[in-house]
């Protein structure tokens, strides 16, 4: 006899590829996968990218863009949504256009900017659409330290009180919450403040030494978007994908995959 059908929680990534498994679409549909998640994706962009750079970038026809959202939202039942890279400010325009198919569903804005590697993967006239646009509609967004100045046109935040003054302006811009990161900060913890209107929460977790930690960003948001597609709390959810995160960098000190910044290690769970 079969068994009984079931329904898993489904969540929807849309971002750009990276050719070297460790960041983007490729980190999050593994982040999905490893906590129990189905994953669905909307690419933006490919890469040409490894451990040690980004060596090209083509960014995807607006209307293949718009058709992959388009399709998804037509057929499956997404419970939250996550964005990253957007590449460009028409790109952000669609995607902002596309979430209007998905209506409350969770969204998780990752702001990426600049890889691990230090190259740019928004263009200077998109941060604004970022900013205007895309943002409002967030449940959560989650700039780290630098992503979080640019944004505000300002220098990046030197102590955990600066870093939570920043996640409170940046609430302003429309947001329900705002996970400012810790990961580029100093210290002996990386410490990561959660934002929103009744307060502030903060996370901390002891800081790794190791050089693997492409696509730490991409994958902290992904799983983030996995605990709310499971219904979990935005804190909850905050607090699992911490864990998760710090997990995978732990599992990683000893992974030689690239001879750059390598990956972390999402299937450390499985």
């Amino acid at each position: 006899m079969a068994g009984s059908a079931t329904s898993p929680a489904i969540a929807l990534t849309i971002a750009g590829s990276d050719s070297s498994g460790g960041a983007g679409i490729q980190a999050d549909l593994k982040t999905f996968t490893a906590l129990g998640v189905y994953g669905a994706s909307a690419i933006t962009a490919i890469t040409a990218q490894n451990t040690q750079g980004v060596q090209d970038v083509l960014v995807l026809p607006q209307s293949i863009i718009a058709a992959q959202m388009a399709s998804v939202a037509s057929d499956l039942r997404v419970g939250a949504i996550k964005t990253g890279m957007l590449a460009d400010r028409a790109t952000v325009e669609t995607v902002v256009g596309g979430l209007g198919a998905f209506p409350n569903v969770p969204v998780v804005v990752d702001p990426v900017m600049i890889a691990t590697s230090g190259d740019v993967l928004l263009q200077p006239d998109a941060i604004e659409a970022v900013r205007s646009r895309l943002i409002p509609l967030a449940d959560v967004v989650t700039p780290n330290i630098k992503e979080a100045a640019r944004l505000l046109d300002t220098a990046p935040a030197t102590s955990l009180d600066e870093m939570e003054a920043q996640g409170r302006a940046l609430l302003a811009l429309g947001p329900k919450a705002v996970l400012v990161k810790g990961g580029h900060a100093e210290g002996e913890d990386a410490t990561d403040i959660l934002v929103f209107g009744a307060g502030s929460l903060r996370f901390s977790k002891p800081r790794i030494a190791t050089r693997n930690t492409h696509g730490t960003g991409c994958t902290l948001a992904a799983a983030i978007a996995a605990g709310l597609a499971k219904e979990h709390t935005l804190s909850a959810a905050v607090r699992d994908a911490k864990d998760y995160v710090w997990g995978a960098i732990e599992a990683a000190r000893n992974l030689e995959i690239g001879s750059g910044q390598g990956p972390v290690n999402h299937l450390y769970v499985i």
